[in-house]
């Protein structure tokens, strides 16, 4: 990579004039006032957050995300656009070399670096290329559900190899593949994830499987062998808060009616019977996992 310009509006070395449409979703190209967000709330432990997208392509059902979005219209088509940050190169570029070493940078709270979009723009590549030539030993966690992530092995252990330090989380929510589909409909397979995770941990990148949330899970001694066989040590989980959970437009009754099915309950017992699922589950992969964290805890910095 070329020494970045700092120039406004500028997006060194990479591909961001094209396409408008990439799959389903419509693409928008605006400039970010700012790349690097003061964190708060459940990441008040980190120190910056960083978001290439606004919006996401993965467009899961049950994304929270969706719910920063400025306007209704955006919240009812969450999936449908992205938001391409144009000058995110640019502005992380003018960061001094050193100005962010041992900061705790969080990638992504909002969105996934690694949505299908990325693939064309190469965005969050570029952003790690920043780090990387500016010799930044940043504190990285990256949350993703895309096994995209292996493109990038190589600055991951640039990273480290300068002074930093990286994680790699993988987002896995259920086993599933029915519920995977309806909750997760643009989303790769689960064991696509698991592949990809496994290649990142076998290069030597720390490695985290996050269950979160953990939805239906068909049979949890299985699942627990399946996330053990990726060589992972690190595990998060959390319930999905069905009562004051937020489903993206008309999804919320397609997802509790088929959450309904798999617990084989009453509609009036769902919210009961999910949650004695999830504890019957959790303490299932609790006795096998190790280092099984749950809910903001186990969100805390790894390092």
């Amino acid at each position: 990579m070329t020494q970045p310009d700092t120039q406004p509006g500028l997006f060194p070395s990479k591909n961001i004039d094209g396409p408008d449409q990439f799959g389903h979703a419509s693409i928008e190209k605006h400039d970010a006032r700012e790349i690097l967000t003061r964190a708060s709330g459940f990441m008040s432990e980190y120190d910056f957050t960083l978001n290439p997208y606004s919006g996401c392509g993965f467009g899961c059902s049950y994304c929270y995300a969706a719910f920063f979005s400025t306007t209704k219209e955006e919240r009812d088509s969450w999936g449908e656009w992205v938001k391409v940050k144009q000058n995110a190169i640019n502005l992380l570029a003018r960061r001094k070399s050193g100005t962010l070493d041992d900061k705790l940078i969080y990638m992504s709270t909002v969105t996934d670096p690694y949505q299908p979009i990325d693939r064309k723009v190469e965005l969050t590549r570029g952003l790690l290329e920043v780090i990387v030539e500016r010799r930044h030993k940043v504190k990285l966690v990256v949350q993703t559900r895309s096994p995209d992530v292996t493109r990038d092995i190589d600055l991951y252990k640039q990273i480290v190899d300068n002074g930093g330090r990286v994680q790699i989380n993988m987002t896995i929510t259920t086993d599933d593949e029915e519920v995977r589909k309806t909750f997760e409909p643009y989303c790769p397979s689960n064991s696509a994830r698991l592949k990809a995770i496994s290649k990142i941990q076998r290069a030597g990148i720390q490695s985290c499987i996050t269950m979160t949330p953990l939805l239906w899970v068909e049979d949890p001694e299985l699942f627990a062998q399946e996330l053990l066989s990726t060589g992972i040590k690190s595990f998060i989980a959390q319930p999905f808060h069905f009562k004051r959970g937020k489903f993206i437009a008309n999804t919320r009754q397609d997802a509790v009616k088929l959450m309904i099915e798999k617990l084989n309950c009453h509609p009036d017992e769902f919210l009961e019977q999910y949650m004695d699922h999830y504890q019957h589950v959790f303490q299932i992969l609790s006795k096998q996992l190790p280092n099984l964290g749950e809910g903001k805890d186990g969100f805390k910095p790894p390092f």
